[in-house]
């Protein structure tokens, strides 16, 4: 489990609330019904408007994936890809498809069938990218889901200010004297619209971005791994070539590891 999610939220509710009692306020100030109703119903009400309800119904999936990560490992799929290779190059593609099955992945399976079947490079590389950026266009469309609602938060704690503000102004005649609270009630919708951007919708869109790259590494060095397979490439050069997709220090300390072991 993520809990880095949980500790993030609750790190920035705890300082705003210490930047508001430490300051010298009340949490009542800050605490208004009708600007809550205008900020975050509003925020919802224009997401509503944009995205079709199969895209709400996936939100429950998206904090699954938040909270529990799938365990995307480049390292253990550059070495799944260089066992595969190297079955191939001692039994032939054909031998593969028994460990296919085993290998527990849908992606990886499925791009290990075909070349087992025999199928022409370039149809391979063509299906396997086309699977790629369909996947992309997918997780694309839910990160703009929260995107969306930290562009629609502030937006709406704006329209809540100037609806505030308005309503001041046709009440200053009659009570000079609450001037400076409606212009902090005014203020309120802001300020809540600001938090629900940066400390929710904000945060989760750059978190399932973070998921989507990482998964898409895994992706990528499958392609590249299965597509040097069906070429008959050394085994010894798909790892080397495979490896090239982590980082530099990563890259480093796997080969380290594995030179001690020899």
């Amino acid at each position: 489990m993520d809990i880095s999610n949980i500790l993030g939220l609750l790190l920035g509710l705890g300082l705003i609330v210490y930047g508001i009692i430490g300051g010298g306020g009340q949490m009542g100030w800050f605490i208004d019904v009708a600007s809550i109703a205008i900020t975050v119903g509003g925020t919802f009400a224009g997401l509503m408007i944009s995205f079709p309800f199969s895209t709400w119904a996936r939100i429950p999936k998206h904090f699954k994936i938040l909270l529990f990560p799938p365990k995307n490992n480049p390292h253990t799929y550059i070495e799944k890809i260089t066992e595969l290779a190297q079955e191939a190059r001692k039994k032939g593609l054909l031998a593969l498809e028994e460990k296919a099955q085993e290998t527990g992945d849908p992606f990886l399976q499925n791009s290990i069938m075909l070349i087992v079947d025999g199928m022409e490079p370039a149809k391979v590389k063509q299906i396997l990218d086309s699977e790629l950026e369909n996947l992309t266009e997918r997780h694309m469309a839910d990160i703009s889901f929260y995107e969306k609602g930290a562009a629609f938060g502030p937006a709406f704690g704006m329209l809540g200010t100037l609806v505030g503000l308005i309503n001041m102004l046709y009440t200053m005649q009659e009570n000079p004297d609450g001037l400076a609270q409606g212009m902090a009630t005014a203020l309120i919708t802001t300020f809540y619209g600001s938090m629900i951007a940066n400390l929710i919708f904000q945060p989760i869109a750059n978190k399932l971005t973070v998921r989507h790259n990482d998964e898409m590494l895994c992706k990528l060095i499958i392609c590249e791994g299965v597509i040097s397979i069906q070429a008959g490439e050394n085994p010894r050069h798909i790892e080397d070539k495979l490896l090239n997709f982590l980082p530099e220090k990563k890259r480093a300390k796997i080969k380290e590891s594995g030179q001690s072991e020899e």
